[in-house]
């Protein structure tokens, strides 16, 4: 009905709506042959602004649908802009007036020109308000331009606001790069203070402001990539010092230039970190029991030295060609544009319920249940292909369990080439298998060892315990994965498993056959029942604590709030550590509420593509990470992945700097 409207309206030589007037900015007269410069000037009220090309997160840019009689005219051109911060979104656009300016040429021989146009625009303080107008332009061509002051003044003032060309600025391109995660890196390099930078490609980069870093000569712009936005052979930018503007079009996407030295230097840190971060993990409580049968088969094997450095190796092969595997899994998804990261196998449940129906029938086997031969004990213990399998298995349960300095090798890993990510891959497996392989090549230590005997039959059914521990926790996990449905499916699959065996082992040939069938069974139905809920992220608040939501922490930081946030997931057995004994204490929520902090657990249990990009954006890619914006802080400090009481009490006296010594740096990190 508007656009009725203004079609049924005469054409004038200006235009109106909300908040908004415009009216030619072009001279009395056009000179015949010459080209002029005019525009459409565009009266905003205070406080209200209109938008550049790319508006940014909201808004629109204004359109103008101009046809020309007796004259050629060019593309508009459009003043730099500046950054509108509204609410949690950041805009593109203009304080105050402006003006939108093009070239005009008349035609050969035109003794009079005639310019008509259809304006669209947005105008919007807060709230937003669309406008549509008409204008008419008539003028005659004579042998000179004649202009008012006021308006050339004005025509001019615009038009050294327009963006030249790349090659006049005293900044040039060094590279456009993929920074990780949702991350673009734009490598300037110049004199003088840093400039503003503005994305022309709204449709690949949000307008919020970039992380800015300063190298030497060198200046480091990493933007944010708009979720999902594929990536374009190439982009431009608007680079401006406040007074000029030029603009560079289709930079083409480059690897990020880093000096061989500094590059090897940072991947042989990350490799140190890796391994020593893979050896910790032969202490996490998820591993312990794997590792404990391969012990009892050292124990009660009659082999030699060579027979048991045999099984050393053949454990580490386990080990390192399933974290390879894993790695390999997890670097092609990334590269299809998944949003995944370390211990996503955990995320599965019919992973979580298959791992729960191994170590329960590891379990009962050691127990004495049932008896296979002692087949169980001895694939795990002391075959070679069970020293495989035990490998595979260890790391299957470790992954998730990322201990001190894995966190920055495993978020490094996920950003690097695909080359150097493989190595940091396998030197966290050399980390994982070099306890092992060690006590198996060194006799001094095997000697170390009891010697076998009747006590070898209580040890073995003590180490049934800490299996069944395992067992639960998984249970504890699955119910995290499915709600409620997850304990329930996993618990009666173990009870109709065991009374599989016990018919198995009372009714003869008969009895065997008719566990099998229930085994199997319930084993598919137990599988075909797996279905994750469609959890609603404000019924996972926890007391005080919030489910993660990107706008309301962007909102609690521009309030001046602090802001902590808890990445976890129930299969890491440090993030519930960690909980227990610091985080949920009374202590430490005392001080979390004097302090007003905005308390956000980000549970990544089930694979959450939202929770996976903001770990990506602060270099990791597992858990457990712990976010700390002090109030108006731009930038987050990452606290350790050990956490201890006065961390947190640290932090409000302005004592805590940061992370553990072995975690790089940007500057240090390839």
């Amino acid at each position: 009905m508007l656009l009725a409207a203004a079609l049924a309206v005469s054409a004038q030589d200006s235009a109106s709506g909300d908040h908004v007037r415009v009216r030619w900015l072009a001279p009395d007269s056009f000179a015949a042959g010459e080209t002029e410069t005019v525009g459409f000037y565009f009266e905003v009220d205070p406080e209200w602004h209109v938008y550049w090309r790319n508006a940014g997160d909201s808004g629109a840019a204004p359109r103008f649908d101009i046809a020309a009689d007796e004259a050629e005219v060019g593309g508009i051109q459009w003043p730099f802009p500046t950054r509108l911060p509204i609410e949690h979104l950041t805009n593109l656009g203009y304080h105050g007036n402006v003006a939108y300016l093009f070239d005009v040429t008349p035609a050969d021989g035109a003794d009079s020109l005639s310019l008509d146009v259809n304006l669209e625009w947005l105008v919007c303080r807060i709230n937003c308000i669309p406008g549509f107008g008409s204008m008419n332009l008539e003028r005659h061509v004579g042998p000179s331009a004649n202009w008012s002051a006021g308006d050339r003044s004005l025509r001019d003032r615009f038009a050294r606001r327009i963006p030249a060309a790349a090659a006049a600025s005293p900044w040039q391109v060094v590279s456009l790069s993929e920074a990780g995660g949702d991350r673009i890196r734009l490598t300037l390099e110049g004199t003088g203070e840093a400039p503003q930078v503005f994305p022309l490609d709204g449709e690949l980069l949000t307008a919020k402001e970039p992380a800015l870093r300063s190298d030497g000569g060198r200046l480091h712009y990493t933007f944010e990539r708009v979720p999902g936005a594929p990536r374009p052979e190439g982009s431009g930018f608007v680079v401006s010092d406040g007074e000029r503007a030029w603009q560079f079009d289709d930079i083409p996407f480059t690897a990020a230039a880093v000096a061989p030295e500094a590059q090897a230097t940072s991947l042989w840190w990350l490799l140190l970190a890796a391994f020593a971060g893979g050896a910790i993990l032969n202490l996490m409580p998820c591993v312990f029991p794997v590792l404990s049968i391969k012990l009892f088969g050292l124990i009660s094997a009659r082999t030699g030295t060579a027979g048991r450095l045999r099984e050393g190796l053949v454990y580490s092969a386990g080990v390192l060609v399933t974290f390879a595997a894993l790695g390999g899994l997890l670097l092609a998804l990334r590269t299809g544009g998944a949003a995944v990261g370390w211990g996503f196998q955990l995320q599965s449940a019919p992973v979580v319920l298959a791992l729960v129906l191994l170590f329960w029938l590891m379990a009962l086997s050691f127990s004495g249940v049932f008896e296979f031969g002692h087949r169980l004990m001895n694939l795990a213990g002391h075959s070679r292909g069970g020293s495989f399998a035990t490998g595979v298995l260890a790391v299957f349960v470790a992954a998730p369990c990322t201990g001190p300095f894995m966190g920055a090798a495993l978020g490094a890993a996920a950003v690097l080439p695909a080359v150097s990510a493989m190595a940091v891959f396998l030197g966290l497996g050399a980390g994982l298998a070099a306890p092992f392989l060690l006590l198996c090549a060194s006799p001094a230590l095997l000697n170390r060892l009891p010697a076998p005997g009747p006590w070898m039959e209580k040890f073995r059914q003590l180490l049934a315990f800490p299996l069944y521990a395992t067992v639960i926790w998984l249970l504890w996990v699955l119910g995290r994965l499915l709600g409620d449905s997850g304990w329930l499916i996993g618990t009666l699959l173990l009870l109709v498993v065991v009374f599989a065996l016990w018919l198995g082992r009372n009714f003869a040939r008969a009895g065997r056959v008719a566990g099998y069938l229930l085994a199997i069974a319930a084993l598919v139905s137990a599988f075909g029942a797996l279905r994750v809920p469609q959890t609603d992220r404000q019924q996972m608040a926890q007391g005080e604590w919030r489910p993660y939501d990107r706008a309301a922490i962007e909102q609690a930081r521009a309030d001046g709030r602090a802001v902590f946030i808890d990445y976890t997931a129930a299969w890491c057995i440090t993030c519930q550590v960690n909980k227990k004994l610091v985080l949920d204490t009374p202590e430490a929520m005392a001080l979390f509420a004097a302090h007003d902090v905005f308390l956000v657990r980000a549970d990544w249990t089930s694979q959450d593509p939202e929770i996976t990009r903001a770990l990506a954006e602060l270099g990791r890619n597992s858990v457990p990470v712990y976010a700390w914006y002090a109030p108006g802080a731009t930038e987050p400090e990452l606290l350790p992945q050990i956490l201890q009481q006065q961390m947190i009490a640290a932090l409000f006296d302005g004592l805590f700097s940061g992370e553990s010594t072995l975690q790089l740096t940007e500057d240090e990190r390839p």
